[in-house]
């Protein structure tokens, strides 16, 4: 199986040192230190107690690779339209994309069905450009909940969690969905296909588009934003509005509001990756995360005020850091 990382930092590095690791041939795509390294010394991955290092291909040029089984994007939402046309060299007819980013995907509203069916969220897809270089039709829904950071370059370090849901738009048990989710579980990791895959998306986007925002806010790590009674209800609130859009649009949450705020208090002193980002100086994932829920709220005729005003809030923090990302 031929499986092309593009985008091979934390996440990316990690998953593409596990498959290789299982035989599979991986191609690392990055850039600059991190990709020398890797390059001159391979990939150091530290996890379990144990540090592994692995020499898969590592390349900064797709156009040297050629068409893949499967593509894993792992570059943060935001910057998907950019890498577009560089994608192309690796897709060949049968080429799936498995995107492994936060947030709501470009293709969500794919094979979605009822009157939403085909919308495209300019939040995610400014002007159409990853719906149609990136055609929907190739994806495979993916859910990321590792934990993982490049402490150095070349070197990445797991934390916690190996768990990545995967699932068709369709809702289907496809065969390459199921032969990745093979090849995952061979190599390690916890990949089940689920057949509403939106489903257990928004579980995930319930806790970051409120958390996140309000850390980053706040400046205060997870642990914090839910002691503190007012922050607390404010992430409650922003999530109540949240639950309110993502069922008129079909979605069936397998838990309520208060037991997700419960098992995000079981995580502890975390700082959610848009504080990490702030606080490093990267550009922050705000529009995939908090704006396509206050968009597909519009779209669905659902009021989310709260989520509105924190929209705006963050949105200028990250204009007032400079790490708004540039929009088409």
């Amino acid at each position: 199986m031929k499986i092309s990382v593009f985008g091979a930092g934390a996440i990316g590095g990690f998953v593409g040192a596990k498959l290789s690791l299982a035989g599979h041939e991986v191609t690392l795509i990055a850039r600059g230190p991190h990709l020398a390294a890797m390059r001159e010394r391979g990939l150091e991955l530290r996890s379990e107690g144990k540090t592994e290092v692995v020499r898969p291909r590592c390349t900064g040029d797709p156009r040297e690779v050629g068409p893949q089984d499967y593509v894993i994007l792992s570059v943060k939402a935001h910057a998907l339209p950019g890498i577009a046309g560089a994608v192309q060299p690796l897709l060949g007819p049968g080429t799936a994309l498995v995107p492994a980013v936060n947030g709501v995907p470009w293709w969500y509203f794919y094979k979605h069905g009822g009157p939403y069916e085909g919308a495209r969220l300019q939040s995610v897809d400014p002007g159409g450009v990853l719906w149609e270089k990136l055609p929907p039709s190739r994806a495979i829904g993916c859910i990321v909940y590792p934990a993982t950071e490049v402490v150095a370059p070349g070197v990445i370090e797991h934390t916690y969690g190996n768990r990545f849901d995967l699932g068709e738009p369709d809702g289907s048990k496809s065969g390459r969905a199921q032969a990745f989710s093979k090849a995952m579980i061979d190599a390690g990791l916890r990949c089940p296909v689920r057949p509403r895959i939106r489903d257990n998306l928004w579980v995930k986007l319930w806790g970051n588009l409120s958390f996140n925002m309000i850390c980053a806010l706040t400046m205060s790590d997870l642990s914090g934003v839910i002691k503190d009674p007012g922050t607390r209800s404010l992430a409650r609130r922003m999530m109540v509005e949240a639950q309110a859009v993502a069922e008129k649009l079909g979605v069936k949450f397998p838990l309520d509001v208060d037991a997700r705020i419960a098992g995000a208090a079981e995580v502890g002193e975390h700082n959610p990756s848009t504080l990490v980002d702030l606080e490093r100086g990267r550009p922050m994932e705000i529009d995939p995360i908090l704006g396509a829920v206050v968009e597909m709220g519009r779209l669905a005729g659902v009021p989310a005020p709260t989520c509105e005003a924190v929209l705006a809030l963050v949105r200028q923090r990250a204009k007032a850091a400079g790490l708004y990302p540039p929009r088409a």
